[in-house]
């Protein structure tokens, strides 16, 4: 009986290890967070200023940044147990995340990148690989792979990250949210974690065009300027040859979205490849130096190829001496990529660098400063956890070469996610010029509602049929108020703005837009009550101050109008129209 009684002991242990091991398992598979973040912490906002101030831009607003980025306590961990073992807590914070917090956000964690930040794949066997909230069988992407789980599952509303040769492009794409990779140089690196010199900028990822938009005004510290919209959309036809998904699925989205917004003249077609061919000379020395044999190999795997001697390159003079000292276990995909490679002469060096800046020009001279160009982000869907796809050479000559157009040209570019294929996100991606990172986020805010409208059209033509959310249809018929008000057709621009405000009236844009329209056709009061409108749902909205002042100088409220000029200035100090208004009526009354 006793030996019986101890086995049945025996039994009962083991079943409620296996119950544990089990309840492990599965809050392990169930993260609130899907394995997101490596630390959580708390850096708090600033107090509001008083009125008549105009609040912080990014008040409400949660953050997280990626751990590559510095947080006075806190070690930076760089993908590494290793690293953080051998190096010390920041002595201060990262500028960029002071910038954010001081602009009114709030951070409340470090994310887990790719180890060393050097892949695009999301997955690091040093720590829970972030699940794809998007597709859980799948890759989450890299190098910021936590920081697109923790927007892509709404933990934050946006996060930060370090894009060099797509580290926020692939994991915005795959995870199915946007990424902004910034022009190189805009935004400065102090604080953060080099991989790559010459091609890291600071990105990213938000779930809506606004947030985005507000993150990237703050962080580039762009001054008032009325919102442009394209004059040319360049699709790059050889680049979309590349994809293993069905052409059209992307590229019908973005033309029927482009048609409907701008007009059909607009839309363009080049060949890339034989574009930089001929803009790029510097490419054909290269192939005839060491690093290249084959002279035959395209222009755009001859860009790969340089984005990625330039990376490995840059990566081992910033980490070179720590890999040879600490001797830390590096994936074996790595390590081949970045110690087994020969080492660059002072001539090479220089000469990819010179490709460097020829396809900065050539990018310029193809875009100007209001062109956009039409790529896919990444070739295929997210590929399989733990499958050979993302280091089979194929999957690696096809990323590099879309990706390698804006790292080497340094031009900015957003990923923007169109739907699903076959149960996975997919995206498209825009690149502006060099510099042109206001003109790119106003191209998005304006074409987000139509592109996604679209998406969910060519995905399922039935949808066409079926009702979308009435804040889609909303924006949808502002923008045609934009494209009516622009060609100055105000009573239609009225009517189609009113439109927008019965099926959404929380949108202070809508009727400040209305407002616009009034003044135009000497709807004084109406736009007066729109402005106020406006303002009682969005107290930062400049052009409603500016509207209502210029509808109450018309209908002698003087008093008013300079109030209404003023605090415009409070918003926009360098608002001339404000200045010069305010100034005019003041001398007048």
């Amino acid at each position: 009986m006793a030996s019986q009684a101890a086995n049945l002991w025996v039994l009962l242990g083991l079943g409620l290890a296996g119950i544990l091991m089990l309840t492990k398992k599965l809050k392990k598979t169930v993260r609130e967070d899907f394995g997101a973040f490596i630390d959580k912490l708390l850096l708090l906002p600033p107090p509001q200023p008083a009125p008549p101030k105009a609040p912080h831009p990014l008040t409400g607003l949660t953050f997280a940044v990626s751990d590559v980025f510095d947080i006075t306590g806190y070690v930076t961990g760089f993908g590494h147990p290793d690293w953080v073992r051998t190096h010390e807590a920041a002595s201060s914070t990262c500028p960029v995340v002071s910038t954010l917090v001081e602009g009114g956000a709030t951070c409340v964690g470090k994310t887990v990148v790719d180890e060393l930040a050097f892949s695009i794949s999301g997955e690091n066997k040093h720590y829970d690989s972030p699940t794809n909230p998007a597709a859980p069988a799948r890759i989450p992407g890299g190098a910021c792979s936590g920081a697109a789980v923790a927007v892509a599952t709404n933990a934050v509303d946006f996060a930060l990250g370090i894009d060099t040769v797509g580290g926020v492009r692939v994991p915005a794409g795959y995870c199915g949210v946007l990424g902004f990779k910034s022009s190189y140089g805009a935004i400065s690196n102090t604080g953060i974690i080099p991989v790559s010199s010459s091609l890291d900028s600071v990105g990213w990822f938000a779930r809506d065009p606004n947030t985005l938009r507000r993150v990237g005004h703050v962080l580039l510290q762009l001054p008032f300027a009325t919102q442009r919209n394209p004059r040319q959309i360049i699709l790059a036809d050889d680049c979309f040859q590349l994809l293993h998904i069905p052409v059209d699925r992307i590229t019908q989205v973005v033309i029927k979205s482009a048609e409907k917004l701008f007009g059909r003249q607009l839309l363009k077609h080049q060949n890339l490849e034989n574009y930089l061919e001929t803009k790029v000379p510097s490419l054909k020395e290269f192939a005839r130096t060491k690093a290249i044999a084959n002279t035959k190999v395209s222009t755009s795997k001859l860009l790969a190829n340089v984005m990625q001697l330039l990376q490995r390159h840059e990566f081992l003079q910033n980490h070179g001496d720590w890999i040879n000292t600490v001797k830390p276990a590096i994936d074996p995909v790595i390590s081949s990529q970045v110690c087994e490679n020969p080492e660059l002469t002072n001539g090479e060096i220089e000469n990819l660098n010179v490709i460097r800046n020829e396809t900065r020009v050539a990018i310029g001279s193809l875009l100007k400063d209001d062109g956009i160009l039409v790529v896919p982000t990444m070739p295929a869907v997210p590929p399989k956890l733990g499958s050979k796809e993302i280091t089979s050479e194929d999957y690696q000559n096809r990323a590099s070469s879309l990706l390698s157009i804006a790292s080497i040209s340094g031009c900015c570019q957003v990923t923007v996610p169109l739907g699903h294929h076959e149960k996975c996100p997919v995206s498209v991606s825009f690149i502006g010029r060099h510099g042109g990172d206001r003109f790119l986020l106003d191209t998005v805010q304006t074409m987000y509602a139509s592109l996604q409208e679209y998406s969910s059209i060519v995905a399922d033509p039935k949808s066409a049929k079926k009702t979308i959310s009435k804040e889609e249809s909303a924006e949808i018929a502002k923008e045609k108020g934009n494209q009516a008000f622009k060609d100055k057709q105000w009573p239609k621009a009225i009517g189609l703005y009113s439109e927008a405000i019965k099926l959404s009236d929380n949108n202070a844009t809508y009727y400040s837009n209305r407002a616009a329209a009034y003044l135009e056709v000497g709807g004084f009061l109406q736009a007066e009550e729109d402005c106020t409108k406006a303002i009682t749902l969005d107290k930062k909205n400049v052009k409603a101050y500016l509207r209502r002042g210029t509808a109450r100088e018309m209908l002698g409220d003087y008093k008013g109008a300079i109030e209404d000029f003023r605090y415009a200035l409070v918003l926009e100090p360098n608002n001339k129209r404000a200045s010069l208004s305010a100034e005019r009526l003041r001398k007048q009354f």
